[in-house]
């Protein structure tokens, strides 16, 4: 059985994962009894009762009583086994245990920002211990996404102006993928994260670890923590720094060079420019591409945006 579940589904890596493939092959492997049984019957009639000759008679049967009672109860039974197991199975994953470890999850075009109550914030790499639960509290900046994790049986949507939830608690440490499920602009297929679950110790250095994670590390030039924030922020899902077109315009050689305005006017890719792109994208944009790009108004300081500048500085 666990070599058919890994041949047709992606690992289990949760309890509520398990209950949902075992009532998964349930229902399939049921249908698939009743399905055989049915197609037996029906060759099993064909044979037995076929005509034989000119002068066979098909005889008047109105009714019985005892198949047609069978023929509906044991459908019955089964259908409200399938909903109380169903039933039980859906509460057990949308209930989250009162002792979850709580992160707080925004999408927006196109990435995952995950918030912790220590004052760590990741881009794309969702940081969790194994053995506790996880609570997510997500919202959406812009439209509609989905948070969806195989390995976990996990699928939320992700909703802008409202809070939605979901919980899981992975067994043991290892990766997982993350999409989103819930067609949201052109880079959707590109929205990926990943769940990285940690020991439990290792879990509350990393937390410690990175709780100052808006503040420049000592050791960095203000170029080289902005490089490490673009990468941070999913910048480069949307803008390259070697001259390839993606959604947004390249970095390279960007700043100091004039840009054509979807509006005819053109404008000087200065600081000030920059800053205004970060915080009021839809400001001004640039010829040949769309109003796409989400604000970064609150979720960037001054320090992180001046770093990221003169990152882009380098990008000859």
């Amino acid at each position: 059985m666990e070599a058919l579940r890994n041949f047709f589904l992606p690992p289990a890596k949760t309890a509520v994962a398990e209950q949902y493939d075992t009532l998964f092959w349930f229902v399939h492997i049921s249908s698939l009894v009743v399905t055989i049984g049915i197609v037996v019957a029906i060759i099993y009639f064909i044979i037995k009762y076929r005509r034989k000759s000119e002068n066979d008679v098909t005889p008047v049967i109105t009714h019985n009583n005892k198949l047609e009672v069978t023929w509906s109860v044991i459908p019955l039974i089964i259908t409200l086994v399938l909903f109380g197991w169903g039933f039980q199975t859906y509460i057990d994953m949308t209930k989250a245990p009162t002792d979850a470890y709580e992160v707080n999850v925004t999408a927006q075009k196109w990435l995952w920002r995950f918030q912790y109550k220590s004052g760590a914030s990741t881009t794309n790499e969702l940081h969790v211990p194994a053995g506790r639960p996880v609570k997510l509290i997500m919202q959406s900046q812009d439209v509609i996404h989905s948070f969806f994790v195989p390995d976990f049986r996990i699928k939320q949507d992700v909703i802008p102006g409202r809070y939605t939830e979901a919980w899981f608690q992975a067994r043991e440490p290892g990766e997982s993928i993350v999409f989103c499920t819930e067609y949201c602009g052109t880079d959707h297929s590109n929205m990926l994260a990943k769940v990285i679950v940690h020991e439990p110790e290792e879990f509350a250095q990393w937390l410690e670890d990175n709780s100052g994670a808006a503040t420049k590390p000592t050791d960095l030039a203000p170029a080289d923590w902005g490089e490490q924030l673009v990468q941070q922020n999913a910048c480069a899902t949307c803008h390259s720094t070697d001259g390839t077109e993606l959604t947004g315009p390249t970095w390279q050689g960007t700043f100091g060079s004039e840009e054509q305005l979807a509006d005819g006017s053109t404008v000087t890719v200065d600081e000030n420019y920059i800053r205004e792109s970060i915080l009021n994208p839809n400001a001004k944009i640039v010829q040949g591409y769309g109003q796409v790009m989400p604000s970064y108004q609150g979720q960037l300081n001054d320090e992180q945006i001046n770093a990221i500048i003169e990152y882009i500085k380098t990008l000859k």
